[in-house]
């Protein structure tokens, strides 16, 4: 059973969010908070395997809620999907930097949701598409655009397709390889990046332009 936990301030959403993920067989809700202060506090608690994190909240903005629970040096990290109604570039690029396993929009739609928690419990992560789109357009010019960080051909093809938001299924599809070999490819990937998880890594060649 997947156990998720749920942070937003408005409790519309929560019962929203709730009523989607307890509708799912293999997953449930553990906690709801309405503030970034008791989301951490739950969190640490209760040890969730995801948090649906909200950026705005009161007392603690969801943001530095997500720095505490899985940015750099936090020794335990807790699996977290912002979902938020704002898109806007530095709270994309503030939640990659702080350890996201996803980042959706509240409109993205219950599926998404779903396929988002059940990314982030596998290792992988889940982006909304409409957000891929806003980094390819607005990132700024890549600092480094020939560093390839030794990685091979068959190895930047699959970044490429992470980029895009591909799952490991669909890339496996794209390119006529086994999703175990996708896996492999990926491993190597994190390791010569190094990046902690698919979101890095698809952060890693938005900044480098690989994505058109």
């Amino acid at each position: 059973m997947i156990r998720v936990l749920i942070a937003d301030d408005q409790a519309m959403v929560r019962t929203g969010f709730s009523m989607i993920i307890g509708a799912q067989p293999d997953m449930a809700v553990v906690g709801e908070a309405a503030d970034g202060v008791a989301a951490v506090e739950m969190a640490r608690r209760l040890r969730p395997d995801v948090v649906l994190l909200d950026i705005r909240m009161p007392r603690l903005d969801g943001l530095e809620a997500l720095r505490l629970l899985a940015g750099p040096g936090v020794a335990d990290p807790v699996r977290v999907v912002v979902v938020t109604t704002f898109d806007l570039d530095e709270y994309v690029h503030t939640a990659l930097a702080n350890g996201a396993c996803g980042f959706l929009l509240k409109d993205s739609g219950p599926a998404l949701l779903v396929e988002a928690v059940r990314a982030a419990v596998s290792g992988d992560a889940l982006i909304s598409p409409s957000i891929t789109v806003r980094l390819l357009e607005h990132l700024s010019p890549p600092t480094a655009p020939r560093d390839d960080a030794g990685l091979s051909p068959r190895e930047l093809d699959v970044v490429k397709l992470v980029a895009r938001g591909l799952t490991n299924a669909e890339i496996a599809g794209q390119l006529f390889i086994a999703v175990g070999t996708v896996k492999t490819h990926l491993a190597s990937v994190q390791t010569k990046l190094p990046a902690r998880n698919r979101v890095e890594i698809a952060a890693w060649a938005w900044e480098r332009r690989l994505v058109g």
